[in-house]
């Protein structure tokens, strides 16, 4: 502290910018110094990873190989990082995206909707050295994703530990980071350094099979995560010796409850490793929620002044309340239905369902109805040509969270997985 001192006055120039630093700097060692819990933070939510194009091939018939389909090619603003930090937008939050794009046309499309969105654009690195990251997706005749080609490389090359020091002041004032799966080693292991620095809690988002093995080096820096059946498997191999955890037959899973004892194994091994809270996304069968700590489900944020997605769903979910024994350090499972839905398209689903869960946990709602507004906020994704909505309606999310929270229900409690 006493080096930025003399820093600042020794400086024979006026410099804004070191001041300004040196208020942070002393501002958060104040705040620290008296106590005041992390989970209290009035800076927004920090988003980091991928803004991405994509190009979706949706054929008319079937696809056959070797040969041309019929079908509909549309361009679609997306990207993991950036569909969470959109739908958090759309629910009242006004989250901080770390990025980088390209000044090619694929980087000034994704631009425009975001600034449309009137969301900062700092943290978004851009130059005429990027190739914005694309991809190609080809769906099935029912919506599903059949096959993928990413062109992402950019993101791991320019999204470098560099770029991301420059905005530690955001990221240690956030009330949570979400960081996905598209950063390099270097940069997620920098980025999770920061965080575990300044106590900030940390969302790693799996991106994918493969790049969800890449929680091994900073597993322990890590709050939530949101992997899907496979992704968990990954995970928990990648966190193990060796594989000896393969993907779950659906087949042989006749209840949530069996298939709850086929994934508990991968999950402790999770939760083992210190990870707070693991979110399994089970698509059409919903969500599960395992944790060792239930104070975790406790409220643990201020609520915000006038934020409307707070009070529409106090308003709605007062009546529904899940009873979880109030025990610490107990291990607790929680599945949520996924909600009924006219289904137009599945591939913003999950991250519309993470950026409902942050944008509600940053407004002051506790871990349980946070998770309500998650699969809420999926169902309005599915029912839309694009990754997110347009527009959410607030008292539509509400209602449809307190129907999920009213069937909410613990599946496992116990000193044990």
């Amino acid at each position: 502290m006493s080096s930025m001192l003399s820093a600042a006055s020794s400086a024979s120039v006026f410099n804004p910018f070191l001041v300004v630093l040196c208020l942070c700097f002393f501002g958060y060692h104040l705040v620290k110094e008296m106590g005041f819990d992390s989970d209290y933070r009035e800076g927004e939510a920090v988003v980091m990873g991928g803004m991405v194009l994509d190009i979706e091939a949706i054929p008319n018939t079937t696809v056959y190989p070797g040969t041309t389909t019929p079908g509909k090619v549309d361009y679609a603003v997306g990207g993991v990082a950036r569909n969470i930090a959109e739908c958090m937008s759309k629910l009242g939050a006004k989250p901080f995206m770390i990025s980088a794009l390209g000044l090619d046309w694929a980087g000034k499309l994704l631009l425009e909707r975001w600034t449309s969105s009137g969301l900062s654009i700092e943290g978004i690195r851009r130059s005429n050295d990027i190739r914005t990251a694309v991809i190609c997706n080809i769906f099935d005749g029912k919506g599903e994703l059949g096959a993928a080609v990413a062109d992402a490389e950019s993101l791991e090359k320019f999204l470098t530990p560099e770029w991301i020091q420059k905005f530690e002041i955001n990221i240690c004032s956030a009330p949570l980071l979400i960081v996905d799966a598209n950063l390099s080693h270097s940069a997620l292991l920098v980025t999770c350094k920061i965080a575990g620095k300044h106590n900030t809690p940390l969302w790693f988002e799996p991106v994918s099979i493969k790049k969800s093995e890449r929680i091994a080096s900073v597993v322990k820096y890590v709050t939530y995560t949101s992997p899907n059946e496979d992704e968990l498997v990954a995970m928990a191999n990648a966190l193990s010796s060796h594989d000896k955890f393969f993907p779950v037959r659906r087949e042989e899973c006749s209840s949530i409850e069996s298939l709850f004892l086929k994934l508990k194994s991968p999950i402790q091994v999770l939760l083992d490793k210190g990870i707070q809270v693991v979110l399994v996304t089970l698509g059409a069968d919903g969500l599960l929620l395992c944790s060792k700590t239930v104070e975790r489900f406790k409220n643990r944020s201020k609520p915000m002044l006038c934020n409307k997605l707070y009070d529409a769903v106090i308003a709605c979910s007062s009546k529904c309340q899940l009873l979880i024994p109030s025990v610490s350090q107990s291990f607790v499972a929680i599945h949520f239905p996924a909600l009924p839905a006219s289904v137009v398209r599945l591939t913003g689903a999950g991250d519309c369902l993470v950026g409902g869960v942050v944008a509600s946990i940053c407004s002051g709602l506790d871990l349980i109805s946070s998770i309500a507004v998650g699969i809420a906020t999926a169902k309005a994704a599915v029912e839309t040509e694009s990754n997110v909505p347009t527009a959410m309606d607030l008292a539509q999310i509400a209602d449809d969270a307190s129907i999920v929270l009213s069937k909410a229900k613990v599946v496992f409690i116990g000193s044990k997985l």
